[in-house]
């Protein structure tokens, strides 16, 4: 979703090599000892054997970071981030985290990512090449649901590894799950939704008590390219974005307005995606998170906050029909449901 100056839009997609289940976490401990924290340009590697190599590398040191095929040899270092896999991965397996139904584990995994810090901007730091990027110790509100997802379905499918989040977080994140560039990544949200539902990841949930067309149309991106860093990088990706922005605006949607929330409230389940509508001109969404059911069955709002009084992963007081009245723009939600993989 994007290059958020308006916390909207980001999403990515490589073939890896999956390191064996039978001693897992030693293989990571070790290799975590062994490998150097500045690593070569991958045009100083050769063959299958160093590829895998490198995204060894970018998976278990941390910022679990993975160049798009021939974009970019840049890897990221962050301890942090392996710290906060390697807790989730071993509460999951002593928990038995994988028999409970997919939005329930996200929201388990959501609440061992609450109080991470609020960090804007992680996937658009490198401007010149597209690099697809997971870092767990610093989220934005749509890394925030993007790997409380991702993680899920990767302890779903019993395969928990660094290597497997980022081939997973690749395949939501991209159109079609394959990344060349900047263009391929799902900045509006609207976009991600229709892409991820087409891949069997998630549902939109529609025919809602008092749901109305979306009257919202995408422009923003390549109307105000000086926006995003990329772009000014790169401006023959404009003509890409608009033309993206061309098909989004085709599609037939439905929204739920803000004063018919609460009528829905019932029907939200823990780890639904929910994205915050807005009327400003030539946005979809402004806002994502997640729902999260507390042990009275109240139905939070969960979100990676920027509120000056957060900045951090925050489960929002009160159910959500209360908690997204921040904005006189905001026009009402759409929600979509993971699938269990």
């Amino acid at each position: 979703m994007q290059k958020m100056q308006l916390q909207i839009h980001r999403q990515g997609r490589t073939v890896v090599t999956v390191m064996p289940r039978k001693k897992r976490q030693d293989d990571r401990l070790a290799a975590f000892r062994i490998l150097p924290t500045s690593l070569l340009p991958a045009s100083r590697f050769s063959g299958q054997i160093l590829k895998a190599a490198l995204l060894t590398f970018s998976v278990i040191l941390g910022a679990l970071t993975t160049p798009a095929p021939s974009l970019s040899d840049e890897v990221q270092n962050s301890a942090p981030s392996v710290r906060v896999f390697n807790r989730i991965v071993a509460k999951s397996e002593k928990e038995d985290w994988q028999k409970l139904p997919i939005g329930e584990l996200m929201g388990k995994i959501a609440t061992e990512l609450e109080g991470t810090p609020y960090v804007g901007g992680v996937l658009d730091r490198n401007t010149k090449k597209e690099v697809c990027t997971v870092d767990l110790s610093a989220l934005d509100c749509v890394t925030f649901f993007e790997s409380t997802l991702d993680l899920a379905r990767i302890i779903k499918k019993g395969n928990p590894t660094p290597e497997a989040l980022l081939k997973e977080v690749t395949y939501t994140r991209y159109r079609g799950g394959k990344p060349t560039d900047y263009t391929c990544r799902l900045h509006y949200t609207t976009d991600w939704y229709h892409d991820n539902q087409k891949k069997h990841v998630v549902e939109l949930l529609q025919k809602l008590p008092g749901e109305q067309t979306f009257p919202s149309k995408v422009s923003f991106m390549s109307s105000h390219p000086q926006s995003y860093p990329v772009l000014v990088e790169h401006p023959e990706f404009v003509a890409t974005i608009k033309n993206q922005e061309s098909q989004i605006n085709k599609r037939h949607l439905n929204f739920v307005p803000m004063d018919k929330i609460a009528s829905i409230e019932p029907l939200l389940q823990t780890g639904d995606i929910v994205g915050i509508c807005t009327d400003q001109p030539g946005l979809d969404i402004v806002h994502t998170g997640i729902i999260y059911r507390d042990k009275d069955g109240v139905p939070h709002f969960m979100d990676a906050s920027s509120k000056k009084i957060n900045m951090k992963v925050t489960i929002e007081p009160g159910p959500i029909s209360g908690a997204l009245k921040w904005s006189k723009n905001n026009i009402g939600i759409m929600v979509a449901r993971p699938l269990e993989p």
